[in-house]
């Protein structure tokens, strides 16, 4: 037997020892980030049952459990906080979802005058801090009677109006689509819209579900914007702004815990959210659409 037929069982099992010290240090780092991570939300949730006093402590367990800072929340504004939040999540979620899909099908199929022109002047300005226009914003709803206690439909109207501008991740994922499924479907008579809706989005389930994702969360966790129009009004706020407001130095001492219930619900929607639709960004999309 040679030297070489020796060592090689014994470098193979080397590197199979190396691998293994490997993957362990990688899940043992990932645990420590994963409790690192948590650890804020596990504080938050536990304050929430303290029922003994309101005001911060400097232990984490509660000495008295119990859901009174629950039952609380429905004797404040914060139900309709709660649902001005989930009404402009929601509405902004289907229209803007509606306008990114139908943008980014048009500048991936169509070729027409300007378009490169469009795209980049779209990513330029996409670059510009949000910050910059909420002056005239402001005066703009102000002057539309959208401010204050009609802040509502402001909201809405400002995280839709520009939707279009975010065109790029969809844009890049119809891309890789094929086009001659495109071009049967027009053969057969069907229309550009037909296309969209009956071959493209079933295709593009995980782009569909990140823009829902991402149009639903951008408003639901909105403070700076939501707080500069609602200006205070508590029929026109959101839940990051109304809930602030209970951390002011006035009114902490009576609002903490009740503060962090609020955020347990918050985090609710979103929560169910991905867990429902996080199985569809494993899917295949354009596997064996095409034959030949």
């Amino acid at each position: 037997m040679s030297e070489n037929t020796v060592m090689a069982p014994k470098k193979h099992m080397g590197l199979k020892t190396s691998r293994r010290i490997s993957n362990t240090a990688i899940y043992v780092l990932l645990a420590v980030i994963s409790v690192v991570w948590l650890i804020p939300f596990i504080c938050i949730l536990l304050q929430s049952f303290r029922v003994e006093n309101t005001m911060p402590v400097g232990y984490v367990i509660p000495k008295r459990w119990g859901i009174d800072n629950y039952l609380r929340l429905f004797q404040t504004d914060f139900p309709k906080w709660y649902l001005n939040t989930f009404i402009i999540a929601l509405v902004s979620s289907v229209l803007q979802t509606f306008i990114v899909l139908c943008m980014s099908y048009a500048l991936s199929r169509f070729r027409f005058k300007g378009r490169k022109l469009l795209m980049r002047l779209m990513l330029i300005l996409g670059m510009f801090p949000g910050m910059l226009t909420m002056i005239i914003l402001y005066r703009v709803l102000a002057d539309l009677g959208m401010t204050q206690a009609n802040a509502v439909p402001g909201l809405i109207l400002v995280y839709v109006a520009s939707s279009g501008m975010l065109y790029y991740v969809s844009k890049g994922f119809f891309d890789t689509i094929p086009k001659s499924l495109d071009e049967a479907a027009r053969v057969d008579g069907a229309t550009r819209f037909q296309v969209l809706k009956k071959i493209i989005l079933p295709l593009s389930k995980p782009i569909v579900i990140y823009t829902v994702l991402t149009a639903f969360m951008s408003p639901w966790g909105d403070f700076v914007f939501a707080q500069y129009v609602s200006m205070g009004a508590s029929a026109g706020k959101n839940v990051a702004v109304g809930m602030y407001g209970w951390l002011n130095k006035d009114q902490i001492a009576n609002n903490y815990t009740l503060f962090c219930a609020g955020g347990v619900l918050v985090a609710i929607p979103v929560t169910v959210l991905f867990l429902c639709l996080q199985k569809y960004y494993v899917e295949g999309v354009t596997g064996g659409a095409v034959k030949g």
